[in-house]
């Protein structure tokens, strides 16, 4: 099995996912979108999502099927969405990579054999005095979804990467930053 969290630093609350298929751009997408759907009511003034990401191969900003699902999100919840990736090697700057460390520490050394068993761990631990949220997602998900060049031009052309088109001495940030704006769409 395999975690992946949405964690939300300014109230200390976290939510992780298990599944034991692959963690895949769809995978991600669906978590992101099943996060969304139990918990925007308690923000209806939100319009932008800042999602952090760690440049993994599922979530990069040039993998095809993972920009055509944040695309697809953004639109069908009418969100702008910045995605926002840590520079290689600096992941640990991540806020949810704390939680990582807290759940391996919660159950080091306890032979996890059974999904319960791990969910079970996952829903005892503690962030910050509460227990995350936990899931157990079924469905199951394939590597080696991409779209076609043609299909990727469409969407890079609803995306907008940061880059500094007038300014000197200062780096291209359209690997770092991604915006997709949809609200009022």
């Amino acid at each position: 099995m395999t975690p992946y969290g949405v964690f939300i630093p300014e109230l200390d609350e976290l939510f992780l996912y298990f599944t034991e298929s692959k963690t895949t751009s769809d995978f991600i997408v669906d978590v992101l979108a099943d996060f969304w759907n139990s918990e925007r009511y308690r923000f209806p003034q939100i319009k932008t999502l800042v999602l952090n990401l760690d440049n993994g191969p599922e979530n990069h900003s040039h993998r095809t099927q993972f920009m055509k699902r944040i695309v697809e999100f953004a639109h069908e919840y009418k969100l702008d969405i910045r995605l926002a990736y840590y520079p290689p090697c600096h992941s640990k700057y991540n806020p949810i990579e704390r939680t990582w460390a807290i759940l391996e520490n919660h159950w080091n050394r306890s032979v996890l054999d059974e999904i319960e068993t791990a969910i079970q761990f996952a829903e005892s631990m503690r962030w910050k005095g509460n227990n995350p949220i936990v899931k157990l997602v079924t469905s199951t998900y394939y590597t080696g979804v991409k779209l076609t060049k043609k299909a990727m031009k469409q969407i890079e052309m609803q995306i907008e990467r940061l880059t500094n088109y007038h300014q000197k001495n200062l780096p291209n940030l359209g690997r770092l930053f991604i915006d997709i704006c949809c609200a009022t769409t």
